[in-house]
């Protein structure tokens, strides 16, 4: 259901206000002929929209909402070019998910998964990987997510896995290229359309291309720095315009933009530098905007991995990094994946490669943990530390 640009510009400010009415998350599902509408919010006088209007509109019915919070809760809004109606919902736990046994093992943490329940996030590169992963412990976790990738049938494929498993529309996919400042903002606008707003936005989808200095094209490090790079900025940019929204009317409710950098983010890589100086300058961004956006309640951090050696990157049996290594005669003496493998592992103090469920707590305690920003967290079974 489509949302006018007017209408896509108010809801994370009603969506704030809502939080900060409650003190709880929302999501707000566009519906059609609700079989009641118990609130509404008329701005259809409201002229031109600006900041100052939106805020000052809307102030005057934050208690009038705080009476109606019981009931079927559903919630009218009025514009002076388009009227909509949207069902106000939270969401709670599905019984025994996360537990040993499910598919969803070791991905949501018994008793700290209520720190994203009923949180709207949005994973981009969600379709594969770490980012697959991720989209699997939150929707266990109890959050809304958007899965974002370049790759939209895997993208949809997973959405509709997870929602069949839930029982109930949790997750929803959306093709984006984060390289593209268009591409990006369309994607912010499709989470505002099916949620409102949002809590959580993890900046994942990232591109690797080894190559010496002596010989790796300026195309190859260029695409490398476009993606893992400027398109953390792109990112960053057009969620915190939402977060900030939704602040200005829940000035106590915090958000989060985690970007998933890497442990070659902290430690220089031998003849992968393209994809080293991108992480180093993603921390730089880091903490540069978590200084900014500080003011607006919205935590700006990195989680460092070590590497997934599960995921495709490494394990695919055709182009995977632990093929191409074994053909290249890379690790000496080696003569199948698995003895690479293990050379891999033995450089890793805690002697394995980093997991989605590694990565999952350290997500949980980032947003659990109000009182840290700008950081970088490492996640890398102490094979790099910080000093």
């Amino acid at each position: 259901m489509s949302l006018s640009e007017s209408m896509r510009r108010v809801l994370p400010y009603i969506r704030g206000m809502l939080i900060g009415s409650t003190g709880r998350p929302v999501r707000l599902v566009p519906v059609v002929d609700p079989p009641g509408v118990p609130f509404e919010i008329d701005l259809s006088e409201m002229g031109e929209i600006t900041e100052e209007r939106v805020l000052h509109l809307l102030s005057t019915v934050a208690e009038e909402w705080r009476d109606e919070r019981s009931g079927s809760r559903f919630l009218l809004v009025r514009l002076r070019e388009e009227e909509r109606c949207f069902r106000v919902e939270g969401r709670g736990g599905g019984p025994g998910r996360g537990e040993p046994g499910s598919p969803y093992e070791g991905l949501s943490t018994k008793g700290r998964e209520d720190v994203v329940r009923g949180r709207v996030a949005v994973v981009t590169g969600g379709a594969q990987g770490f980012g697959e992963q991720i989209v699997r412990g939150l929707c266990a976790s109890g959050a809304y997510v958007c899965i974002a990738d370049l790759n939209a049938e895997g993208a949809e494929r997973l959405a509709d896995e997870i929602n069949a498993e839930a029982g109930e529309p949790v997750a929803w996919a959306v093709q984006v290229n984060v390289a593209d400042e268009g591409s990006v903002e369309g994607l912010f606008a499709r989470i505002v359309e099916e949620a409102g707003g949002l809590d959580l936005c993890v900046s994942n989808a990232g591109v690797l291309r080894a190559g010496s200095v002596l010989s790796q094209s300026s195309e190859d490090f260029r695409f490398v720095t476009e993606v893992n790079y400027v398109a953390f900025f792109l990112v960053t940019k057009h969620a915190a315009r939402i977060m900030r929204a939704q602040h200005l009317l829940a000035p106590r409710w915090y958000t989060d933009i985690v970007q998933i950098n890497s442990k070659s983010g902290l430690a220089g890589s031998n003849k992968n530098g393209a994809y080293a100086g991108s992480k180093f300058g993603g921390i730089g961004l880091v903490q540069s905007f978590a200084l900014e956006l500080v003011e607006y309640h919205i935590k700006v951090n990195a989680i460092c991995p070590g590497n997934f050696f599960d995921g495709p990157l490494w394990s695919d049996p055709e182009k995977g990094l632990f093929v191409q290594y074994l053909r290249a005669g890379k690790v000496p003496g080696a003569r199948t994946v698995d003895d690479v493998r293990r050379y891999y592992e033995s450089k890793i103090p805690m002697g394995r490669g980093c997991t989605g469920p590694d990565v999952m707590r350290a997500l949980y305690y980032i947003v659990e943990q109000e009182y840290e920003t700008g950081q970088a967290l490492p996640v890398a079974g102490g094979q790099v530390m910080l000093h």
